[in-house]
């Protein structure tokens, strides 16, 4: 199994709280966020992860090195900020596997990635998205999907009283950005709403725990549930 994890964040909304490392890299109960989901990725058999870094990348290549526990680890290096789409476009040119895990640097979710990894291959996906039901919501945008999991549309951030939310991992086949030209693009709004009715886009819905550190309200909630949880 083999992995990318999007680890170039500025963490511009956590600046009040967390200055001067990468979002990925901010302390969560005693150590770099990062860490919790390379254990998670090693706790489920990954070997080699690709960590997509840019803004003060050395925080992270000094701290990491080339392996952690039983990952190798290898970086591909954004000269220039290229989002998340084309961020991820340079990174899966130095994975091998057909299809590879992608995590989101901020965000912790407790999925069965090879059950994730099945079900991208049964249903013959080109991308599968683990979704998170929540209730009473405005931050995140909306993904809906049919009886077989296919995803027809995504809407934009507004109230919800109900409704699954990308939850930040998942299971990309290595040449799926072949057919972009462009270097620099948002994968979701660039890539995911622009190709959602012309390639197969599949949800894996999941209900086990979720956390996104990105402003500072959901980064001291991390700090204290955290030393529960891991």
């Amino acid at each position: 199994m083999e992995a990318v994890i999007l680890a170039g964040g500025f963490g511009t909304r956590l600046q009040k709280v967390v200055h001067d490392v990468p979002k990925p890299m901010a302390p969560v109960a005693g150590k770099p966020f990062l860490s919790y989901l390379l254990d998670q990725l090693d706790r489920q058999g990954c070997t080699h992860a690709v960590l997509a870094v840019g803004y003060k990348r050395e925080v992270i290549q000094n701290y990491f090195g080339s392996g952690y526990k039983r990952i190798s680890l290898s970086y591909s290096v954004e000269d220039k900020p290229l989002l998340t789409g084309g961020a991820l476009k340079k990174a899966l040119q130095m994975v091998t596997e057909d299809a590879v895990l992608v995590l989101n640097g901020d965000t912790f979710f407790g999925v069965d990635f090879s059950k994730m990894m099945d079900f991208h291959y049964r249903t013959h996906s080109d991308a599968t998205l683990a979704v998170k039901e929540l209730r009473d919501f405005s931050r995140y945008g909306t993904v809906h999907f049919d009886d077989d999991y296919r995803i027809t549309k995504f809407v934009e951030k507004k109230a919800c009283p109900k409704g699954f939310i990308n939850g930040g991992v998942y299971v990309l086949n290595r040449n799926l950005f072949c057919d972009i030209p462009q270097d620099k693009f948002m994968m979701e709004k660039d890539f995911l709403e622009k190709y959602v009715d012309t390639k197969l886009f599949s949800a894996f819905p999941c209900d086990s725990y979720f956390i996104d550190i990105g402003i500072p309200e959901d980064y001291e909630k991390a700090n204290k549930e955290f030393r529960k949880l891991v």
